[in-house]
């Protein structure tokens, strides 16, 4: 049986998948204010992925019988001095988001609580993939550096990203 801290910690999980759509929506509108609309796609497809994390905390929580709750949470960084400054918090956040994980899997572990171990581990590649993304387009945008031409292509490719949630 899930204990009562499991379940909070849960909570509070999907709590921050909403508040993560959040920030990447106001680092979508920094890019968009920039007129970098192929940078602001990448955030609202960002957006798009952690609402989807969010629903799955919320579909994972309710199967398992038990109480969702909503929180509020408070502003995101709107004020970025570039492209890479939005990149390099955007990964920080993800790390965050990783530590938050691996603590909602220690505890899980701890409780022996199998279901919530399973379920976590699905979060647990996902960020090992978040992470690698993030990192590499901040290589990519300091290579770049000045270099208008590819700067213009790697926006190109990002204006492509779309979000296809699992199983669909």
């Amino acid at each position: 049986m899930i204990s009562e801290k499991l379940v909070n910690g849960l909570v509070k999980q999907m709590n921050y998948e909403f508040y993560s759509a959040h920030a990447y929506l106001a680092m979508a509108a920094h890019c968009s204010a920039e007129n970098l609309d192929g940078f602001a796609n990448f955030f609202l497809v960002q957006a798009e992925e952690e609402r989807f994390h969010a629903m799955k905390f919320y579909n994972f929580i309710n199967d398992m019988g038990e109480r969702v709750v909503f929180e509020g949470f408070g502003t995101p960084n709107n004020e970025f001095s570039s492209v890479l400054e939005v990149f390099e918090e955007g990964l920080k956040h993800e790390k965050e988001v990783t530590r938050r994980i691996y603590e909602l899997a220690d505890m899980a572990l701890d409780e022996r609580e199998h279901a919530t171990m399973t379920f976590l581990k699905w979060f647990i590649e996902e960020q090992v993939e978040e992470e690698a993304l993030f990192d590499n387009l901040i290589q990519k945008l300091k290579r770049i550096d000045k270099d208008s031409n590819a700067f213009f292509m790697l926006e190109s490719e990002l204006a492509k990203r779309t979000f296809v949630p699992e199983g669909e």
